[in-house]
């Protein structure tokens, strides 16, 4: 094939749904990494939470919005995407909103009558019902409105324009707390998921095959049923959370990190933009150079590469190698994100894409959920009682390799999804 027929072949494999729902991602993208990067450090030294309970809840923020996706999945299969996508960025708007206006006036009197810690919790909890919405949307009309031809770069486009908004949030975020305050971050983040509210209604048509009939209530609560009773796929899912509990510590406890043990001047939300940048400049690159390589062997190689990297700043614990180490955790990244989706979506029934791809955000959360915890264990020992900071890292990394090892164990003697395993 040649490069104009491969052109055209990109050009004319996507229908119109997917570059809706993909460019209202990318802006769902910025509002969530926008508020993610400046969370922890919000916590902490605006609404004073000491380090362990300020990373516990940055986790949980996190963790139960890709926790939830998993039975978001079930109900936009069963509502539809497009009623789906535009319920869950008006949910968004208004979550935001209420998180940026915690230390209001107006809000004092929520304040005084409910405990601080009580109230954050339950407005971090409510971003979660909107991002479980918006994901496996996305990601089940990627794999709906795509040409079997061309679903594999489907995939590096969607991670790609994810990118763009996780580079551009952290970016945002930087500049909204510079020169206003860090609660208009929040605020901000709500402007951009309410534009995609209006834009979604407006643009989006509804990507349903002929041969996918709607699904009901009942059928949607057996799809639910039968991945959850599926234990290989679980047990890889479970597995795979390792991974995205040492990604997520570059959000969770390296911020703090690098305030309190390396340069407390440093503008820890622009350095967060390394890593979407990494994607933006490079998948696209790595895809192809990758994409004779077995789903699973780039899933495994992915995880070790980004386990590995902390290694970096445990050598040279300064902010240049940070970014440095947070270049080489996103090459891991980039190497097994596409590949994973891709994975997952061919597993998936004909009416249960937005159920299985649900499931696929589920190591996201758990991953999540254990980062917050497990980062703020490790901050508080390794930094507040035993002033070994360095240890930190050591840990992070033994959890990585771990992983890989796992997923080579489980490619090995478990995996049955129609393919040979890796040799």
């Amino acid at each position: 094939m040649t490069l104009s027929e491969r052109f055209h072949e990109i050009r004319t494999g996507f229908e119109r749904p997917f570059w809706v729902a993909n460019i209202s991602e990318l802006f769902e993208r910025l509002s969530y990494y926008a508020a993610f990067a400046s969370l922890a450090r919000y916590l902490h030294e605006t609404l004073n939470f000491g380090v362990e309970r300020a990373s516990s809840l940055t986790g949980l923020f996190g963790g139960l919005v890709w926790f939830l996706a998993a039975f978001g999945g079930t109900l936009a299969d069963r509502l539809g995407f497009r009623r789906s996508l535009s319920l869950a960025y008006l949910i968004l708007s208004c979550s935001y909103f209420l998180i940026g206006s915690i230390a209001s006036p107006w809000f004092s009197p929520v304040r005084g009558t409910v405990p601080l810690v009580v109230l954050v919790t339950f407005l971090l909890m409510l971003p979660a019902l909107g991002v479980a919405l918006v994901k496996p949307c996305v990601v089940g009309t990627t794999a709906r409105a795509s040409k079997e031809s061309v679903r594999s770069i489907g995939y590096s486009i969607y991670y790609t324009l994810v990118n763009i908004g996780g580079a551009a949030g952290p970016y945002v975020a930087s500049y909204v707390h510079r020169h206003m305050s860090v609660e208009n971050v929040f605020r901000v983040a709500a402007l951009s998921v309410f534009a995609m509210f209006f834009a979604v209604l407006l643009f989006f048509k509804e990507p349903r095959r002929a041969d996918e009939p709607s699904v009901s209530l009942l059928q949607a609560a057996k799809n639910f049923g039968t991945v959850l009773s599926n234990p290989r796929f679980m047990l890889f899912l479970l597995i795979f959370s390792g991974y995205w509990i040492v990604y997520w510590q570059e959000f969770i406890i390296l911020p703090l990190y690098i305030h309190d043990y390396i340069n407390p001047k440093t503008d820890t939300e622009l350095i967060l933009v390394t890593g979407p940048l990494t994607v933006i400049s490079l998948q696209m690159v790595v895809s192809l150079i990758s994409q004779k390589m077995p789903a699973f062997r780039a899933i495994t190689l992915g995880t070790l590469i980004s386990g590995l990297a902390w290694i970096i700043l445990i050598v040279h614990p300064t902010v240049p190698m940070a970014i440095v180490t947070l270049f080489a955790v996103s090459l891991g990244e980039i190497t097994q994100s596409p590949r994973y989706y891709e994975y997952v979506s061919r597993l998936a029934p004909p009416g249960q894409q937005g159920t299985y791809m649900g499931f696929a955000f589920l190591p996201i959360g758990i991953g999540s959920l254990i980062a917050g915890k497990f980062g703020g264990m490790l901050i508080h020992h390794f930094g507040e009682v035993t002033h070994r900071p360095e240890r930190i890292w050591w840990a992070v990394t033994g959890v990585g390799v771990a992983t890989a090892a796992l997923l080579w164990i489980y490619d090995k003697t478990l995996r049955t999804d129609g393919t040979a395993p890796a040799k």
